[in-house]
């Protein structure tokens, strides 16, 4: 089984140690950060290399008590379900037909193949991107990089201009014939109904459907998106 530290750059592996430290002497010195140290790198642990199927980007960690899950978009069981979380519920109803979960737990989907990452993997409590300017972009982008090179099909699912603009550098479609984008509008209530960038408004973009046609085309297993 490949894992993530065998093809990840060394530069990138170093700065994620780093990172993972300041994080822990942050919280040693009184600041709350999330999510909690052991699941920082949660997605990765998830989703090893050869299970990625979907890889969508976020930006930074909910920065409320008790939130964050190391999984984008993702919140713990238990915890409210956040406004951009309960338009991609709605997507995905409007989309599949499928159920409202009841938790916004996004665990069985990172399970299933989907690679839920955020470009900074640590935040301060109540202090949103406060981690924005320590360099985690490093690695989750060396995370990308090393997703577009993998043998199996793989669909990036990039909602808002900080996704795009994340992965502008990536050549998704020019470096791998088996490998795509679908991009549209963040599924926050400010953008949720707008288009963006040239970009769908992401209401109405069907982007779990267009994903697994995809991967079908590609001779591959379409992700199950149901949720409990």
């Amino acid at each position: 089984m490949v894992k993530w530290s065998d093809i990840l750059s060394p530069a990138a592996l170093e700065k994620a140690k780093q990172l993972q430290a300041r994080a822990k002497k942050e919280g040693a010195n009184g600041h709350i950060i999330y999510p909690p140290q052991d699941q920082i790198f949660r997605a990765l642990t998830l989703t090893p290399p050869e299970a990625v199927k979907v890889v969508i980007i976020g930006q930074d960690p909910y920065h409320g008590p008790g939130q964050a899950n190391g999984l984008a978009f993702s919140v713990a069981p238990g915890v409210a379900i956040p406004p951009s979380l309960r338009n991609i519920f709605k997507e995905l109803q409007d989309d599949l037909g499928c159920p409202p979960p009841k938790s916004g737990d996004l665990t069985p989907w990172a399970e299933r193949g989907v690679l839920l990452l955020n470009t900074s993997l640590t935040v301060e409590q109540g202090k949103p991107a406060s981690h924005a300017a320590w360099g985690w972009q490093l690695f989750v982008s060396d995370i990308c990089r090393a997703c577009v090179a993998l043998p199996q099909p793989i669909v990036f699912l990039l909602w808002g201009g900080h996704a795009r603009s994340f992965t502008a550098g990536l050549q998704i479609y020019s470096r791998s014939e088996n490998k795509c984008s679908l991009c549209s509008s963040h599924p926050s209530p400010l953008g949720a109904t707008k288009a963006s960038g040239g970009a769908p408004a992401f209401l109405g973009s069907r982007p779990f459907s267009q994903a697994n046609r995809f991967l079908k085309t590609m001779g591959a297993a379409p992700v199950n998106w149901v949720l409990p």
